[in-house]
């Protein structure tokens, strides 16, 4: 098709993200005129948030914690829909065979996050939250990647790392970590953003593309096939995707959530993540 429009996409390299590598490969968006280039982001929202500062990229799927609260701080880009509906589950990891067994023994102990800003990073405040521990006194250490963190563990660099605990688990079974339990996002837990400059140019255009993942997100959610094709893909164990697979749904019908993020952004508040300020409007901020 002549006259493509070219977009720069980010997104982890991660199962939650099969819809849009296969819709992709399907070649689904050039039928609308949309040629999608997809970069991996192994860095995790946080280093999304600096592509679409720094417009490296033009969309990204990352987690609505952390977009929600970069785009009240004056991130110049508009969440476009909910990608994710159901929350996440973050694996709590720490040290292999060290004194910590249970979530309540990281109480003061330093979390391994990818960058400030990156569901990591706000998870330990939801984490901490949720425990009742003093939110002034968590400390951390910046590492990058999931790789970063494993290695943060093993070197006592770090005491806790929270990451998706799908990804995680082949690690835990090799025995570069244990897990000790869940932090559960008390939302949904993925959003497509683009760049403010993007949303406003391209609205139709942005909405036939999310009407062409969140079909193929359904496909992939009632194939029969879908547990073989991911575990082969994402190198996961086959009973874990399976068990993935229940209890992830995808935004199939591009619904609004409005109470979603009026939730985050209170979340955000609470945790002195944001100021008052800043969550004022939330709904006139956030989307396009």
């Amino acid at each position: 098709m002549t006259n493509e429009l070219g977009l720069k996409i980010g997104g982890v390299p991660e199962h939650f993200n099969l819809p849009w590598r296969l819709a992709i490969e399907e070649g689904k968006f050039q039928q609308i005129g949309l040629n999608l280039h997809w970069s991996d982001m192994t860095g995790g929202t946080g280093q999304m948030i600096r592509g679409l500062e720094t417009k490296s990229i033009d969309i990204a799927v990352l987690l609505t914690e952390g977009i929600s609260k970069s785009i009240l701080q004056g991130l110049d880009a508009k969440i476009l829909q909910v990608y994710v509906v159901s929350p996440l589950s973050w694996g709590i990891h720490v040290p292999m065979n060290g004194d910590i067994k249970k979530p309540e023994d990281i109480e003061n102990q330093t979390f391994a996050i990818s960058r400030y800003g990156s569901g990591s990073h706000l998870m330990a405040y939801v984490m901490a939250d949720q425990y009742g521990w003093n939110l002034d006194g968590l400390k951390f250490n910046v590492i990058g990647d999931v790789y970063g963190g494993l290695w943060a563990l093993e070197n006592n660099e770090a005491q806790a790392f929270l990451w998706e605990k799908y990804t995680t688990f082949p690690f835990v079974e090799q025995g570069k970590c244990d897990y000790v339990g869940d932090v559960v996002t008390p939302w949904p837990c993925f959003v497509i953003a683009a760049r403010t400059e993007i949303a406003e140019k391209h609205p139709e255009l942005l909405k036939q593309m999310c009407a062409i993942v969140n079909q193929k997100a359904l496909e992939v959610k009632e194939s029969p096939n879908s547990a073989e094709i991911i575990s082969w893909r994402y190198n996961l164990g086959l009973n874990q995707v399976k068990q993935w697979l229940s209890e992830t749904d995808w935004n199939y019908k591009g619904i609004d959530y409005p109470l979603a993020f009026e939730k985050t952004t209170h979340y955000l508040k609470k945790l002195n993540l944001i100021s008052e300020e800043e969550a004022e409007n939330w709904s006139d901020k956030l989307f396009a």
